[in-house]
């Protein structure tokens, strides 16, 4: 073998196979799910850990655990349908008061807004203990100030919310239907939260759609 040829191997990716399995391992042994970036410093140079998570998804449809992607990163997670095998005793549900709800609603459909913004569009003022309950939560954070007078702060929601809601981006919000199926929510109609944020089949069916558990 010529000093090129070992000099070259050094650098060559590993097949296609082992990166796979590296992804694998890394994902399993992980205790919050990986990004690419984060997955690709620890493989050898020249891995392509993009190309290696679309076979393992592939891999693991119809499995008791699948590969999903949370935002910009990737983790296994049950089966939805398998779910109830994991739960060894009922857990109390807390239902989220009224002001909460439109204003998590509103962050999630609306984000990036303001406190004012929130203001607008629900009508009333919004409590400090309101904001402050769903920044405890880790369901909404403090994001970018607007280039505008006062510079006001804006609100989004976060990677913990979309986890929590089992979404990969907050486009692929659901509806109220499982949301008042998970006991989150009563069944009074929820005025104005959808302003600007919905087509107008959704309107006309009387805000049918916000978001869900």
């Amino acid at each position: 073998m010529s000093d090129d040829f070992a000099e070259d191997s050094l650098f060559d990716a590993p097949p296609m196979g082992e990166q796979e399995r590296m992804v694998e391992a890394m994902l399993f042994a992980s205790t919050e799910a990986l990004t690419l970036r984060e997955m690709q410093a620890r493989m050898p140079h020249g891995c392509d850990p993009a190309e290696a998570l679309v076979i393992l998804r592939k891999r693991y449809e119809g499995r008791g655990v699948q590969l999903v992607k949370v935002g910009d990163s990737y983790g296994f997670r049950t089966a939805p349908d398998l779910g109830h095998l994991m739960q060894k005793e009922v857990v109390e549900q807390r239902k989220l008061s009224r002001a909460a709800i439109e204003t998590l609603a509103i962050v999630a459909y609306h984000q990036p807004v303001t406190r004012a913004e929130i203001e607008e569009i629900r009508g009333v003022a919004v409590s400090r203990g309101t904001v402050d309950q769903l920044l405890e939560l880790d369901w909404i954070r403090l994001g970018r100030r607007r280039m505008t007078p006062g510079r006001p702060v804006t609100f989004v929601v976060t990677e913990h919310f979309l986890a929590h809601f089992g979404l990969e981006s907050a486009r692929d919000l659901p509806g109220l239907k499982e949301l008042r199926a998970a006991g989150l929510l009563d069944n009074r109609p929820l005025p104005g939260i959808l302003a600007g944020g919905a087509d107008e089949d959704e309107a006309a069916e009387g805000q049918s759609e916000l978001f869900e558990d």
